[in-house]
């Protein structure tokens, strides 16, 4: 066995589970997808308890070897990347005649595989964190108060793995240090103790985590981190190594452009691949764990937009700053929504955006709101266009019964009167401003949205809401 990554990019364009491309998915989502998965006979599938609201949860099952590996996806809600890789997986494990059956094969002689999507399907319900009773699970592996810390536990003691994958997401304003480069992948072979010691079954972690940095230095170039190493007593990831499976962390991070997470998703599966092949074969016994400690920790400081040299005035006093701004998301049902705030102001130059934009020599100009109200339906983005080319960030429409809807155009669409814009830059404050020289305006920022008013605005896809 030695796949390459022309066999993983394969593998992957073969089994992507097209049901699953958008990341806020439910529970009730997956149930057919299970359904297809017990219909190949390649898998076995058991319900083995039931989330708080008595939504079931399932462990599925390949493979007949010695060494037992379990793995557990979206035990935080909102935190779906895995989950998509692990059907991406199931499919894989389901086909046949592809050029991969003695690989299979040789998976399912030499390894059990253990897997547990979603083991948080309350929280995913409401793409939270937490699940229905409000508790942290990643936090309960020591009280074991919630019914689905304690059900994965009792899995951990019933099944006794040789090694643990905890898949996670982390949030995207993780970078690699000293870069503007987004983490895609963050790893970490957790502590089991304050000390951070290590004793085999950690070096074991340490030395998988290798072998998948290695692979993954060949899909995302020098976009992979370790997540911060400090030992957290109520974690399952600590107690897992301390349990004595070799527990492997994963954190689903960003890909610039990638908002739906599938080239995440994509790395994930090519990761997990990888990573049975060389535990199946023990070539991971061949790292060092001098790699790992290579890897460079996760950094903080990517913002969704950074704005660069912007002059702004008060009281008649000039002052040349830079403003970072965050485009929080809100959900709404299935979907969501962006708010963006102004987050930081000031010195920012050892600070990275998304969107990083150099504005020397222009200012900021307050926004105003359009004095004529509309129907929503009578907008289009040519309109848009002249509002904002004219310091125009919000309209105000009649037909109130749109409050709440979603909409996709760069100006911010009103209901309520008393909706107010800031005349001044403020932290925390709505992203809401233009940018430009006294003769025109150059930019508008609408909601935490860069729009270049000299571009072309059909393209944009902008998440607001009606306020």
């Amino acid at each position: 066995m030695n796949l390459i990554k022309d066999d993983l990019i394969k593998a992957f364009s073969l089994y992507e589970e097209k049901a699953l491309m958008h990341r806020r998915f439910k529970h009730a989502d997956i149930l057919p997808l299970l359904e297809n998965v017990r219909s190949s006979g390649r898998l076995s599938i058991a319900e083995i308890g039931k989330s708080t609201e008595d939504r079931s949860i399932f462990r599925l099952t390949y493979g007949q070897g010695p060494v037992k590996i379990l793995l557990w996806s979206q035990m935080h809600g909102d935190e779906p990347t895995a989950t998509m890789a692990l059907f991406d997986l199931f499919n894989f494990f389901g086909g046949e005649d592809d050029g991969f059956d003695a690989f299979r094969n040789e998976i399912a002689s030499k390894l059990t595989l253990y897997f547990i999507p979603m083991l948080n399907p309350d929280g995913t319900e409401r793409f939270q964190r937490r699940t229905a009773m409000d508790v942290d699970m990643n936090r309960d592996a020591r009280a074991t108060a919630t019914v689905e810390g304690a059900l994965l536990k009792e899995q951990a003691m019933l099944l006794k793995p040789d090694f643990a994958f905890n898949l996670h997401n982390q949030n995207n304003y993780y970078n690699i240090p000293d870069t503007g480069t987004p983490v895609t992948i963050s790893l970490l072979a957790p502590a089991y103790d304050y000390a951070r010691s290590i004793n085999e079954t950690r070096a074991d972690a340490m030395r998988v985590i290798v072998g998948i940095n290695k692979i993954l230095q060949e899909f995302v170039p020098n976009a992979v981190a370790k997540y911060d190493d400090e030992h957290t007593p109520r974690g399952f990831g600590d107690n897992f190594q301390k349990w004595g499976a070799s527990t492997i962390l994963v954190e689903s991070g960003a890909y610039a452009g990638d908002t739906e997470k599938m080239m995440v998703r994509k790395c994930n599966f090519v990761a997990l691949l990888k990573a049975f092949e060389e535990i199946a074969d023990q070539s991971f016994k061949h790292y060092s764990i001098t790699n790992y400690e290579t890897i460079p920790f996760n950094d903080e400081k990517l913002h969704d937009v950074l704005l660069r040299n912007l002059t702004i005035e008060q009281n008649g006093k000039q002052v040349v700053i830079d403003v970072a701004i965050r485009q929080n998301e809100k959900t709404l049902g299935s979907n969501y929504y962006v708010e963006g705030i102004i987050e930081d102001i000031g010195d920012l130059r050892d600070f990275y955006g998304y969107q990083d934009i150099d504005v020397s020599g222009l200012k900021f100009i307050p926004a105003k709101k359009y004095g004529k109200p509309f129907v929503i339906d009578q907008l289009d983005i040519n309109l848009v266009q002249s509002l904002l080319s004219n310091g125009m960030a919000a309209v105000h429409v009649t037909d109130c019964e749109s409050a709440g809807k979603l909409h996709h155009f760069p100006i911010q669409i009103v209901s309520d009167v008393s909706f107010v814009l800031e005349s001044q830059l403020k932290l925390t404050s709505m992203a809401n401003f233009f940018i430009g020289t006294k003769e025109k305006i150059r930019y508008a920022v609408i909601n935490g949205y860069v729009v270049e008013l000299n571009g072309d605005l059909q393209g944009l896809n902008c998440k607001n809401i009606v306020y």
